[in-house]
């Protein structure tokens, strides 16, 4: 039976204006005072909505010197959201490797990314067990002499980016 209710689409040839400095640089703002972002995350939106609207400027879009001026007013700062999302991941139980991941995909340079992270073995540790808790893996699951619940964890802590030795000793744990 087909549904009664139906999202009207939009037709193809909306007439959205296209954008100028201002309205760029109102995008900009209202970007980021609703989302704590990067430079590289601010630049690929702003390129996004002229792809999407159009440019109506005389010259070429001022989407370098925008973010750059965001930056200077302190609207975005890389290495606080590096610091930030960091500590977020961290907190959830994820492992340097995908907190490293995560912050490159974000656009952070390698600098921002290391002074974010801590490598201390007690906070890998740490994480690793808030993992595990939350996931209910290891000394915090129910079935933990099943050798395809103890590959499944293994796999589960490898992907959030636990370094082996620790996944091991996290898991070995749990059989005594």
């Amino acid at each position: 039976m087909a549904q009664k209710w139906r999202v009207p689409r939009l037709p193809s040839n909306r007439n959205i204006p296209a954008l100028e400095a201002e309205s760029l640089k109102r995008l900009a703002l209202r970007y980021v005072e609703k989302y704590a972002t990067t430079r590289a995350r601010l630049t690929r939106y702003l390129e996004r909505k002229l792809y999407e609207r159009g440019w109506d400027g005389e010259s070429s879009p001022p989407i370098a010197s925008l973010v750059e001026q965001m930056a200077d007013l302190g609207y975005v700062n890389d290495r606080l959201y590096a610091e930030m999302r960091a500590s977020a991941l961290t907190r959830r139980g994820y492992g340097y490797r995908r907190i490293d991941a995560d912050l490159r995909n974000a656009g952070l340079s390698a600098d921002d990314i290391e002074a974010s992270l801590s490598n201390s073995d007690d906070t890998a540790r740490e994480a690793a067990l808030a993992f595990a808790r939350r996931k209910r893996l290891g000394p915090f699951g129910t079935s933990a002499n099943d050798p395809a619940a103890r590959r499944r964890a293994f796999a589960a802590m490898a992907r959030a980016g636990h370094p082996l030795d620790i996944i091991q000793e996290i898991l070995t744990d749990s059989e005594r």
